[in-house]
């Protein structure tokens, strides 16, 4: 929460869509969890198409949230590597649970259908290895720094 942000109310749900609330947040988190993207500019290429200044104004929101954090590329000094933070791994069962109901409600896209672990709610036994996966791929080991 930024410095004098006022809440609509205390409610868990208002509060996570103060952060979530949009239709491009949750998107970008799913491109740092499941596709590797890690860049500015891999994330422009989603199939959603995501406007340079929309995507630009979210990072700066996951930032401030500690949701996401951002390094310089060791390979590329120019580029930024976005990371997500423990914060952004705990949203993991919530991004499983909306693939879940969008696979037995919606319309999923035959590129997705092979996917089992998107699609299958039984699946949540390997939640805790996916995590352990996601904090290896995106914390920094210790003595890295990132902001």
């Amino acid at each position: 929460m930024t410095k004098g942000e006022k809440l609509r109310s205390g409610c868990p749900v208002s509060l996570g869509l103060d952060i979530f609330g949009d239709r491009w947040t949750l998107l970008i988190i799913r491109d740092l969890m499941f596709t590797g993207k890690q860049h500015f500019r891999e994330m422009l290429q989603s199939e959603e198409g995501i406007s340079s200044n929309i995507l630009a104004d979210r990072l700066q929101l996951l930032l401030a949230e500690g949701i996401i954090t951002k390094a310089e590329d060791p390979g590329h000094r120019q580029k930024v590597v976005y990371s997500l933070t423990e914060k952004g791994i705990d949203l993991l069962p919530i991004l499983m649970q909306i693939s879940h109901w969008s696979y037995k409600y919606r319309p999923v896209g035959e590129a997705y259908l092979g996917v089992p672990e998107a699609g299958n709610q039984e699946d949540q036994s390997d939640w805790g290895e996916r995590k352990a996966v996601l904090q290896r791929q995106h914390l920094p080991s210790p003595g890295q720094e990132q902001t």
